[in-house]
């Protein structure tokens, strides 16, 4: 499965609006413009037949769009435009919409061809508030047609962040660990979101394991791609029976998706796990991920969430990792390029090895060290990690979170994985985010995030953020790291 299968794609509708005082002319060329520069950036869209002028226009602009499979909209103001029939378009649309406006070209236009969008574009978003519909608008809305398919563009993945969340369905199987209760949040918030979400017990995903052993040609097939993946394997005897979990949950993903249309999975990996299906699921997890279907550890749907948005935004397989431990004086090199943070703001993350092999530098099958410390003489049921440090490069460290009184808080912070040695095991890599040593304490302690995050491999800060406007979060409750000299709420202003 291609890792596009399992998110939106998004088709874009260009739709003009034009006042009917000014001349409709304006609005069409304009667009056509905007239209030839969005060609220019390889960006798919439909360019919308019906210039809206009137409510019946608009209503005639939706059967058009939707005729032609577009699923995020931009509204075009080629001129001050009808605040009522545009904003009733963006009202019934029911995807993500972003507004933007047109610049005047020159002093030629000035004489006769004004479009005065800046200030139609100032009664459309009051328009918008009194519909009580979000609408990404661009922190320069009004903008020559170059620019107008630049911020287009840009909102192409903002769009795709928003439809992947409120057609996910997460799959849970099993509670969350005890000593794991940070991972339990309200799913109530999930539900606000438009997430779907169907728990399950440990006995359904054993079940479903049993029943997928009747599935031998997937599983010759998925067994056989692991090896051509790892090449030699300590442990080649498991690999049927990881490709068995792997072929599981796929059949399961397939067969329960019902109204939703992408998935992700929140799964218990242990203690009890490894017991009974003697591995430990976390190179399936790798592999799921780098398919495009996040599966999150501990049971943790805000884990998955954050992972599946993260994916969504980069349209590269995600992770989730802990921000798990400091960083040792002696595996930095003085001297070594820190990326803008500094030496304290350094950290490892870590998980036991669910990071495809796509985002690791190297990587071998191995056994999960801590989970084997617990087993008995003579038991070994905890081969099954991929293991290695993740490769260098720019990230985003993302987590939207349900808090325990209810709604919803996220942190979203950038930096870099840096090329160094972690000494250490399961899946690695040491993160420089200006900042963190801070933000780590103000926000993320003290706002009480779990020890997960959502991780990707690219700076897509400014597209998730953007996402959670639209997905009407709460952008007080956004954290990211502040600048130093700049005090967190409740930070204590007399500390240094």
């Amino acid at each position: 499965m291609p890792l596009t299968a399992n998110m939106p794609v998004v088709k874009m509708a260009l739709v003009g609006v034009s006042r009917g005082c000014f001349p409709i002319e304006l609005t069409r060329s304009r667009m056509a413009k905007v239209a030839d520069a969005l060609k220019g950036l390889g960006v798919t869209f439909h360019a919308c037949k019906v210039i809206i002028e009137n409510e019946k226009d608009a209503m005639s602009a939706l059967d058009d769009i939707r005729g032609a499979g577009c699923n995020a909209a931009v509204v075009y103001l080629g001129n001050f435009g009808p605040e009522t029939p545009e904003t009733l378009f963006a009202q019934r649309f029911g995807g993500p919409v972003m507004a933007v406006a047109a610049a005047e070209e020159d002093k030629k236009v000035l004489g006769s061809d004004r479009g005065d969008a800046l200030c139609g574009l100032l009664n459309f978003s009051y328009n918008m508030g009194l519909r009580r519909t979000p609408v990404y608008i661009p922190a320069r809305p009004v903008l020559l047609p170059a620019a107008a398919a630049a911020e287009i563009a840009f909102f192409v993945d903002v769009a795709r962040v928003v439809l992947g969340a409120r057609g996910l369905k997460i799959f849970g199987f099993g509670p969350r660990p005890e000593d794991f209760l940070a991972c339990n949040a309200p799913v109530q918030a999930l539900y606000d979101l438009g997430v779907a979400v169907m728990e399950n017990s440990e006995l359904d995903l054993l079940e479903a394991f049993e029943a997928a052993a009747a599935r031998k040609d997937a599983i010759a097939a998925a067994a056989a791609d692991m090896k051509r993946e790892m090449g030699a394997c300590p442990y080649p005897e498991l690999l049927p029976r990881l490709a068995q979990l792997e072929v599981a949950l796929t059949d399961w993903a397939g067969a329960h998706l019902g109204a939703s249309r992408y998935a992700a999975f929140a799964n218990k990996c242990w203690p009890a796990f490894s017991r009974f299906f003697k591995f430990v699921p976390c190179y399936v997890n790798s592999r799921m991920a780098q398919k495009g279907m996040p599966v999150a550890c501990e049971v943790d749907y805000y884990g998955a969430l954050s992972e599946y948005l993260i994916q969504c935004a980069t349209l590269r397989p995600a992770t989730l990792l802990d921000i798990n431990n400091s960083v040792p004086d002696e595996i930095v090199p003085p001297g070594a390029d820190l990326k803008g943070a500094a030496r304290a703001d350094l950290f490892m993350g870590f998980h036991c090895g669910n990071t495809c092999k796509e985002c690791l530098d190297t990587c071998e099958l191995k056994f999960q060290l801590i989970m084997h410390r617990g087993e008995k003489e003579g038991e070994f049921n905890t081969n099954g990690t991929i293991e290695g440090r993740l490769k260098a490069g720019p990230a985003t460290f993302f987590r939207l979170q349900g808090r325990p009184a209810g709604g919803l808080q996220a942190y979203i912070a950038e930096g870099e994985i840096l090329p160094l040695e972690t000494h250490t095991f399961g899946g690695t890599g040491i993160f420089a985010i200006p900042g963190f040593s801070r933000f780590y304490r103000h926000a993320l302690v003290a706002d009480g995030y779990p020890h997960h995050g959502g991780t990707g491999f690219a700076r897509k800060g400014q597209v998730l953020y953007e996402a959670l406007r639209l997905l009407e979060v709460d952008l007080s409750q956004v954290k990211t790291p502040l600048p130093a000299g700049l005090p967190y709420p409740g930070g204590n202003p007399f500390s240094s």
